[in-house]
């Protein structure tokens, strides 16, 4: 498969894409679902997705896009195409051709995934006004540019410009969305700190597991349906795949999930002596996120082995973030989106068939956590001045849903207080 190039779309490829689109939004009610149940009870309630979209449509869509107007600039006698110079305000949407129209759905949809990832790590303490202008920034600013780079701007084009294989290749997002959303949540750990209680004086951290492992489990397998949709129309949109190539990418979109849940039951049976539930979710989640990369361009052995990889790394990765490191991250989103996202981009590169591929993935997976993780963290520093990213104490104590919403998501039962705040 190779990277876009402006060709007729199909009608009957519309319409298998537009459906596969349609389907997509499952994985996003699948993570949703995924970081209600890891956070706290009181806290359930609170979720965010509409600021970024509405920010992306007004404004995003016209650096996302690419055209024939880009912003290029000549280096060497080399076209580098750094933003969009499309349609703002969602102007001509309807006149658009074809597959112009599914790439700004496609788009959309991604967006919000993006927002809802840091959302998840910030659970507990993170004001909504806050987190509402966070998925504005990633919505117009970050998502954007991240997104152009990748499907249509200059990294892809680092294959007909300096011979690196396909250009950078991201087929399912695992760059534009799921690294991105990981330095995202990165960030906002760092700026919001750790919740009260969980690295406490004596040094230790104290367990806050989630207050229902059902719905973890229960959307991580919603979130499968999901990613089979989104890395088939990814394929389609962004590497020219052929119809007859979308069941491969569906196997080994499930071959990574289910290597990535078999590696982390073992480590956490190995490690605590019975597996962890919402652990081996966490890997499930990691091997989607790989497949999101290198399903579509991979053998079936290959995306097992990626799975594998990640369903290791990702029990480990949490125990070292939150132990050595002191990052509180309840849903584990830098290590299941943005460890396990690079992983992914970087392993779409090694197994990958064409020569020189592995450099293009290198080159995009550094200019992401060059470019994007200062930009991120720069312009989250300044709202946090403006709008304070962390709840007050009284707010924590309360949980989110009372103090932010007025109301719990469980009104009938007692939810769980802290010993902390006594």
């Amino acid at each position: 498969m190779t990277p876009l190039a402006p060709m007729p779309f199909p009608e009957t490829s519309f319409a298998l894409t537009l459906v596969l689109l349609l389907l997509a939004p499952v994985a996003i009610a699948g993570l949703a679902l995924v970081n209600v149940g890891l956070g706290r009870s009181r806290s359930a309630a609170q979720s965010l997705l509409g600021t970024a979209v509405i920010a992306f449509v007004l404004v995003g869509w016209g650096i996302a896009s690419g055209s024939d107007r880009d912003f290029v600039i000549l280096i060497a006698g080399k076209s580098w195409d750094w933003a969009g110079a499309g349609r703002l305000l969602g102007m001509g949407l309807e006149d658009a051709p074809a597959r112009e129209q599914l790439v700004f759905l496609f788009e959309v949809l991604s967006v919000a995934l993006v927002a809802m990832i840091p959302w998840g790590s910030g659970a507990d303490r993170l004001r909504l006004r806050a987190g509402t202008a966070i998925a504005a920034v990633l919505g117009v600013v970050a998502f954007p540019f991240a997104a152009h780079w990748t499907w249509s701007g200059w990294l892809a084009q680092l294959g007909a410009n300096f011979s690196m294989g396909s250009g950078f290749v991201d087929g399912g997002g695992a760059g534009a969305i799921h690294l991105l959303g990981g330095l995202a949540a990165l960030a906002v750990i760092w700026i919001a700190g750790p919740r009260k209680g969980k690295f406490p004086r004596e040094g230790l951290s104290t367990a806050m597991p989630g207050h229902n492992v059902v719905y973890v489990l229960f959307g991580s397998l919603l979130a499968l349906v999901g990613w089979l949709a989104w890395n088939m129309a990814g394929a389609l949109l962004w590497l020219n795949a052929a119809a007859s190539k979308l069941v491969v990418v569906a196997i080994n979109t499930v071959l990574a999930a289910m290597a990535a849940l078999l590696a982390t039951l073992l480590v956490t049976r190995f490690r605590f002596g019975k597996p962890d539930a919402s652990l081996c979710a966490s890997g499930w989640l990691a091997g989607l996120v790989t497949s999101s990369a290198c399903s579509a361009i991979v053998s079936p052995v290959a995306a097992l082995f990626v799975g594998l990889v990640a369903g290791i790394f990702i029990p480990l990765l949490v125990e070292l973030f939150e132990l050595v490191l002191s990052i509180d991250d309840p849903s584990g989103a830098v290590s299941i989106h943005g460890a396990a996202g690079l992983w992914g981009l970087m392993a779409a590169g090694l197994f990958a068939p064409q020569s020189g591929q592995g450099i293009a993935q290198l080159q995009g997976v550094a200019t992401l956590l060059g470019l994007m993780l200062p930009l991120i963290y720069g312009v989250f520093w300044l709202m946090d001045r403006v709008i304070a990213f962390r709840v007050d104490p009284d707010g924590e104590r309360l949980g989110m849903d009372l103090h932010e919403l007025g109301g719990n998501a469980y009104p009938e039962f007692v939810v769980h207080r802290d010993e902390s705040y006594r």
